[in-house]
C-alpha cells in the first residue's frame, strides 16, 4: 500500500463523493484530467456537475464499484496523465480510495478496498498533497472559514492571479465549491473538525478564531488549541485575528489583524459604518491608512473576514486598490446569509450558522438589515446531539436579536441518539431567555406551521447545517398560491 497520494495517473475513487469537501477535491482532480469515480447514496446537483466533467457516479456503495477503471478482458484502455503522456499501466491498477471521517469501517466499499489492497486515504491527505504543490493559502478557524477563503479566492481571481480554489461552500463566481486555475496559487479551506488540520503546511495560513465546536471529536478547548498550534507552526506565514482571545493568548501570528486599533494589530480599521446594504471602513496597515473598504456583506464578523483577506493580499504583493476593488463586488458564499426568495412580503434567508457564536453573529446581521417594525424570525435546526448537549446553555442565550424563535428536532448527522438531549428540550431552555419560542417536531410540521405563522414584512432566517433549508421552496411556493375561496 502506498503511503502517498499519486497524481501521475492512477485512478481515484471517492466514497461519499457528493459531500461538500469531497466533491471539491474530485472536481479539481477531474479537471486535471485524472480518472475519477465516486459513489453517493443521495445524488444531488453537485454529483450532476461532476458527471458533466467526466466523473463516473455510482448511486450505490458496492464492492464492484472499485473495478470501474480496471480494463475488461481483451480491452486496451489508455488515459492521459497531467503531462499528456499516454499511460496504460496505471489504469490497470485498483484506484486510490478517498474517504472522509463520515465513512465508517462497516461501509461495503471501504471493506472491499481493504480486502483488495487499494491505497486508502482520508480526504485531508489529498488536500494536503495539493497544498504542497502550490503557493497555498489555507484558511482555518472555528467560524468564518468558508467566507474568508471565498473572499481570498475571489480577490485573487479579480486581480488576475487565476487561483485554484477548494472551499466548503458554493460561490456563484466559479459556479460551485472549486475551480482549477493555471497559476501557482491555491486557496483552500482547512477543517479542524476531525483533527486533520495538522497535515497541512501552506505558504500562508489564516486563523480566524478558535472555539470548541466539535465535542464529538474534542473533549475540551485545550485539545482544539493544540491542533491549531500544530497547524500554525507548519505555516510559513501565519495571519490571524487577535480579536479572538484564544488566538491572542496562545499563538504568535506573523501578521495580526483586528477590528480594534488599540490592539496594536498589523491590520485594523476605523470609521466603520455598518449599514443594511453593506459595510464601509477605513483600513490601516501598521499605522498607515491604506484606503476605504466597501463590502456588500453585513456586520462585524464579515468585516473581520475581509480584513484577513486584505492582509493576505498585501502579503502577496497586491496594491490595496486591487484588493478593495475585488472585495467590493464579492456577494458571499451560498448558505451564508443567502437570499432565497420573497413571498407575500416575507423575505427568506438561508444561513449555515450552527454554533451559538455563529447564530448570534448572523442574527445581529439580520437585525441590522431589518427595517423598523420588521420581525426577525429565527428558524433553527440543531446539528448533532453532542453539540446541542455541550452548548445547551450557550444556544439558549444566542437568540436575543430575534423577535420570534422556532425550533425543530436535532439533525443527527449520523450520531446515535443517546436520549440525553432533544430539540424540544432546547426549545424549553431558549424559552427561559426569550418570550416568543415555538417548537415543531419535524420538517413537515415546521412547513405547515411557517405557512400559518409568518406574516408580511417578516425577515425569516433558516439557521443550521442540516436539511432545514429544504422546506424553504415549499413554503415559498405555498405562499405564492392564491387563497382558495370559501362559500
Amino acid at each position: 500500500m502506498k503511503d502517498f497520494v499519486d497524481f501521475s495517473g492512477r485512478p481515484f475513487h471517492f466514497i461519499g463523493i457528493g459531500g461538500i469537501g469531497m466533491s471539491a477535491l474530485a472536481y479539481v482532480l477531474a479537471k486535471r484530467q485524472l480518472p475519477v469515480s465516486g459513489s453517493d447514496l443521495r445524488p444531488n446537483h453537485i454529483t450532476s456537475k461532476l458527471e458533466s466533467i467526466g466523473v463516473h457516479i455510482f448511486a450505490k456503495q458496492e464492492a464492484s464499484n472499485l473495478e470501474f477503471f480496471r480494463p475488461k478482458e481483451n480491452e486496451n484502455r489508455v488515459i492521459l496523465n497531467t503531462q499528456n503522456h499516454v499511460s496504460t499501466d496505471k489504469v490497470a491498477q485498483l484506484p486510490q480510495v478517498i474517504c472522509s471521517t463520515a465513512i465508517n469501517t462497516n461501509n461495503l466499499e471501504y471493506k472491499a478496498a481493504l480486502e483488495l489492497g487499494c491505497p486508502i486515504f482520508h480526504r485531508s491527505d489529498v488536500l494536503s498533497t495539493l497544498i504542497s504543490e502550490y503557493d497555498s493559502i489555507a484558511v482555518a478557524g472555528t467560524h468564518g472559514k468558508t467566507t474568508t477563503s471565498s473572499m481570498i479566492g475571489y480577490m485573487l481571481l479579480q486581480a488576475g492571479l487565476d487561483p485554484t480554489i477548494l472551499i466548503g461552500g458554493e460561490v456563484d463566481a466559479w459556479e460551485g465549491n472549486a475551480r482549477l486555475g493555471q497559476s501557482c496559487y491555491l486557496v483552500a479551506e482547512a477543517d479542524e473538525s476531525d483533527g486533520s488540520l495538522v497535515k497541512h503546511a501552506p505558504e500562508i495560513g489564516v486563523i480566524t478564531n478558535i472555539e470548541l465546536d466539535h465535542p464529538d471529536h474534542y473533549d475540551n478547548l485545550e485539545e482544539v488549541v493544540e491542533i491549531f498550534h500544530t497547524f500554525a507552526n507548519s505555516c510559513k506565514t501565519l495571519v490571524a485575528s487577535i480579536d479572538c482571545a484564544t488566538v491572542r493568548d496562545r499563538l504568535q501570528p506573523t501578521i495580526s489583524y483586528s477590528l480594534h486599533p488599540d490592539t496594536g494589530a498589523d491590520y485594523t480599521v476605523t470609521n466603520i459604518d455598518y449599514r443594511a446594504d453593506g459595510t464601509t471602513a477605513l483600513v490601516w496597515e501598521r499605522g498607515k491608512a491604506l484606503g476605504v473598504l466597501n463590502l456588500r456583506l453585513l456586520s462585524r464578523h464579515n468585516l473581520s473576514n475581509a480584513l484577513a483577506a486584505v492582509a493576505v493580499g498585501r502579503v502577496l504583493g497586491l496594491e490595496f486598490g486591487e484588493i478593495a476593488k475585488g472585495l467590493a463586488t464579492f456577494e458571499g458564499a451560498r448558505r451564508r446569509f443567502e437570499f432565497r426568495g420573497e413571498a407575500h412580503g416575507i423575505t427568506f434567508i438561508d444561513d449555515y450558522a450552527h454554533h451559538p457564536s455563529e447564530i448570534r453573529a448572523t442574527l445581529a446581521a439580520a437585525r441590522l438589515q431589518a427595517r423598523p417594525g420588521q420581525r426577525v424570525v429565527a428558524i433553527f435546526q440543531p446539528h448533532r446531539y453532542s453539540r446541542t448537549l455541550a452548548f445547551l446553555e450557550e444556544f439558549a442565550e444566542s437568540f436575543t436579536h430575534a423577535d420570534v424563535v422556532i425550533l425543530t428536532d436535532i439533525y443527527s448527522a449520523g450520531e446515535v441518539n443517546m436520549g440525553q438531549v432533544s430539540g424540544e428540550q432546547l426549545a424549553q431552555e431558549v424559552a427561559k431567555h426569550h418570550p416568543q419560542v415555538k417548537y415543531q417536531a419535524n420538517l413537515a410540521l415546521m412547513c405547515d406551521f411557517l405557512q400559518q405563522t409568518l406574516r408580511s414584512g417578516d425577515l425569516a432566517l433558516f439557521l443550521g447545517a442540516g436539511n432545514l433549508n429544504q422546506v424553504i421552496p415549499e413554503v415559498i411556493a405555498t405562499l405564492h398560491q392564491p387563497a382558495t375561496a370559501t362559500s
